[in-house]
């Protein structure tokens, strides 16, 4: 099978400029059919503040009501998304910037209320295989924001870590996948304060360890579970690095964390 890359951006990243720039130049050069999914919480919560809507967040998740499905349909989809094609068109990598109603290529059901009604949030039904593959066939290299639709016309807003697993394990179908998690920290930290702490290789039963000692950050466990659900439904590999390090992937003496079954 040939090799794809799912790449997902996030953390303080998204609005960096000059970090930003740095892992669009780096994922440009590198080789081979890739996908870019990204992330962009924190500027959507700026922009919420400037219009004076309260952000509501439960357990690390974004209530989306009507009023902040529009400012993140503006960001994710607007700001952030054509900002990244832009960039990555002057690095003459050919990109279009989709939502999951783009093409039909994610679709998803409203979360349903239980403890907490988390508005217009969706959970990840269906990743359209063919029409990403179609796509890559062309040589066109899909940037996907974090939105979703329900096939009644709603748009959701849906976690991007989540699109990254689901649209991986979709593609592992018709190609070997790699789902990269890039972001501000170079890898899993055993001390979030000690960016040397990385653990260099992650299976199960390690992961259970640290989590019964309470080691790795909590908003860390989210992504985990996401990458261990990937590894078990087909994708190839699962690495979680600095996005300044995406270059370094192949090498050696690369730094990061390699998450296996």
């Amino acid at each position: 099978m040939e090799k794809l890359y799912i790449i997902k951006i996030g953390g303080n990243v998204i609005d960096n400029t000059a970090k930003l720039k740095l892992f669009l130049s780096n994922f440009a050069s590198l080789q081979g059919k890739k996908i870019l999914i990204h992330g962009g919480g924190k500027v959507a919560t700026q922009l919420a503040d400037k219009l004076g809507l309260e952000v509501q967040m439960h357990n690390g998740r974004r209530i989306t009501d009507q009023a902040m499905l529009e400012v993140v349909q503006m960001v994710y989809a607007g700001l952030i998304n054509k900002n990244i094609v832009a960039q990555l068109q002057a690095y003459q990598c050919n990109a279009i910037g989709l939502t999951g109603a783009d093409l039909n290529v994610i679709s998803a059901n409203k979360r349903p209320v239980k403890e907490v009604d988390y508005g217009w949030v969706g959970d990840v039904k269906h990743v359209n295989q063919k029409a990403l593959s179609d796509l890559l066939a062309n040589y066109y290299m899909p940037v996907i924001a974090p939105l979703t639709h329900d096939g009644a016309g709603n748009m959701l807003n849906t976690n991007a870590d989540t699109i990254a697993s689901e649209t991986a394990i979709a593609m592992s179908a018709v190609y070997e996948t790699h789902l990269l998690y890039c972001f501000e920290k170079k890898g899993v930290l055993t001390d979030v304060n000690d960016e040397n702490s990385v653990i260099p290789l992650l299976n199960e039963e390690n992961y259970a360890t640290y989590l019964s000692q309470n080691v790795i950050f909590a908003g860390m466990i989210p992504k985990l579970d996401n990458a261990f659900a990937a590894l078990r439904r087909g994708v190839k590999q699962v690495v979680i690095l600095e996005a300044d390090s995406l270059n370094n992937l192949e090498n050696k003496d690369f730094i990061g964390t390699r998450i296996i079954v």
